[in-house]
C-alpha cells in the first residue's frame, strides 16, 4: 500500500507534481485544496474571506482534515494538501511525506500564469493566506507550518523541473 503526501506552499508546484506523479504511478491523486475552494464558493466567499471566516470558525478545518485522514487509511493515494503531511505524521499513518517549497517571486508568477492577475497583487495574496493559515493550523493543532522536520523529501522548485521533482519522489517510494 502507498501513501503519498504532497505538501508545500501556494504556487510551490504541488498540483503539477501530483499530476504527474499520478501519471507515472497510476496511484489515485486527491487535491484537499479543491474541497477548501469548493467550500468558499459554497459560502459564496473569495479564498481570502474565507480563509479569515476559518480562523474564527474551526469546524470547516477540522471536517477537511478529518476527510483527509479517512482518505490517507484507505491508502494507495496521493493527497495534496497544506496539511497532508502532518496529517499523516499526527495520525500515524505510514506514508511518504513531501514538502515542496521555493521563493515568493517564483510562487507569485506562477500563479499569475495561471490564474492571471498582477505578480504584485498575488504576492500580497500569498502573504495574506500564508499568515491566516498559519495562525489557524498554530491554534487548532500547535502545527508550525515552517517546520519541515517530519518530510521525507524536501525539495525546492525553483530551478527543477516537476519531472525532476517526480524522479526524485519515485526513488524515495523505491528505496
Amino acid at each position: 500500500m502507498t501513501i503519498i503526501t504532497i505538501s508545500g506552499t501556494p504556487g510551490s508546484g504541488k498540483s503539477t507534481v501530483a499530476e504527474l506523479l499520478k501519471e507515472k504511478t497510476g496511484i489515485k491523486y486527491i487535491y484537499s485544496g479543491m474541497i477548501f475552494r469548493e467550500l468558499a464558493d459554497k459560502y459564496k466567499m473569495s479564498l481570502e474571506a474565507f480563509g479569515k471566516y476559518c480562523e474564527e470558525n474551526s469546524e470547516i478545518d477540522k471536517e477537511l482534515d478529518e476527510r483527509q485522514v479517512e482518505i490517507l487509511k484507505k491508502g494507495d493515494v496521493i493527497l495534496e494538501g497544506r496539511l497532508a503531511g502532518w496529517l499523516a505524521f499526527r495520525n500515524n499513518i505510514p506514508a511518504v511525506k513531501v514538502m515542496i517549497d521555493t521563493d515568493i517571486n517564483t510562487r507569485a508568477e506562477r500563479i499569475v500564469k495561471r490564474e492571471n492577475g498582477e505578480v504584485k497583487l498575488r504576492k500580497k495574496e500569498i502573504i495574506e493566506r500564508e499568515k491566516s493559515e498559519n495562525k489557524r493550523y498554530k491554534k487548532y493543532y500547535n502545527i508550525d507550518l515552517k517546520d519541515t522536520s517530519i518530510y521525507d523529501v524536501k525539495v525546492d522548485s525553483t530551478k527543477k523541473t516537476p519531472e525532476e521533482i517526480v524522479e526524485i519522489i519515485i526513488g524515495k517510494i523505491t528505496e
